[in-house]
């Protein structure tokens, strides 16, 4: 073997080194990061590297989950987190819902609110809206915390998604006189009034349904704030509250 040779072979070799020592410097730091996050466990049964430079695969008991390879930026199967989102993992911040809370908030002045219920609760100052189906259980319970704050004005969207009986009830209530007093009237005490006489345009309710999908809002009650932010299911007196006033609070400073 000549003196060429033997180098390229002495080259290889120290790059495979290299590329075995970040590797295993990588999986090294991985775990660290997953231990001090998760100290109670689960563990990581393994860690694998992806065709994607600097993305791992960590196989947790029956779950698969992607990693950096400092094992900060993390993400989740589908049933654990949302489809697709980023988890910056040591501050527990889903990275994607900031950003899509950033373009929702530039979006809530464009949104028709035409075809929302509207209430204005005091003196109406800050803001939140909520897509609905008259038959959601949840937004019933929700329904009267809506009821019981202050200071705030509601848009309500209906979107009927639960079947064919929330359709029947929405286009009811949507064009029924005094629609939103009609709505909270079947949502707190169950009285749903006669179907309107005559024709009516209920093509908002189209609308809705659509807006919705546009932000993917397949489940209700989905409560938006004005910062962009979202709850997604029933949410109590005290937290609505408390989130209210955080929005109305970062509004005034920025």
């Amino acid at each position: 073997m000549n003196t060429f040779a033997r180098a390229l072979r002495l080259i290889a070799a120290g790059s495979l080194a290299l590329a075995c020592a970040a590797a295993w410097s990588d999986e090294a730091a991985i775990r660290k990061t997953w231990n001090q996050q998760h100290p109670n466990g689960p563990a990581i049964d393994e860690i694998t590297k992806t065709p994607i430079a600097g993305l791992y695969e960590l196989k947790v008991s029956k779950d698969i989950i992607y990693s950096d390879d400092q094992g900060v930026y993390q993400i989740y199967p589908s049933h654990d987190r949302v489809d697709g989102h980023l988890i910056e993992a040591n501050r527990k911040v889903d990275v994607t819902e900031e950003r899509l809370a950033k373009m929702m908030a530039q979006d809530l002045p464009k949104l028709p609110y035409a075809d929302a219920l509207v209430f204005k609760q005091g003196t109406g100052a800050r803001r939140m809206i909520v897509f609905e189906d008259p038959n959601c259980h949840y937004c019933k319970d929700a329904e009267r915390n809506f009821a019981a704050l202050k200071n705030v004005t509601i848009y309500t969207f209906l979107i009927p998604i639960l079947g064919d009986d929330s359709t029947v009830k929405a286009r009811t209530i949507w064009c029924s006189k005094n629609n939103a007093q009609v709505w909270r009237t079947w949502m707190l005490q169950g009285v749903m009034p006669p179907r309107p006489m005559g024709s009516c345009d209920f093509k908002a309710l189209d609308r809705n349904l659509d807006l919705a999908e546009r932000y993917h809002l397949n489940y209700t009650p989905a409560i938006i704030f004005d910062d962009g932010s979202k709850f997604a299911g029933n949410a109590d007196i005290d937290r609505l509250t408390k989130r209210l006033d955080e929005v109305a609070a970062a509004s005034k400073k920025g």
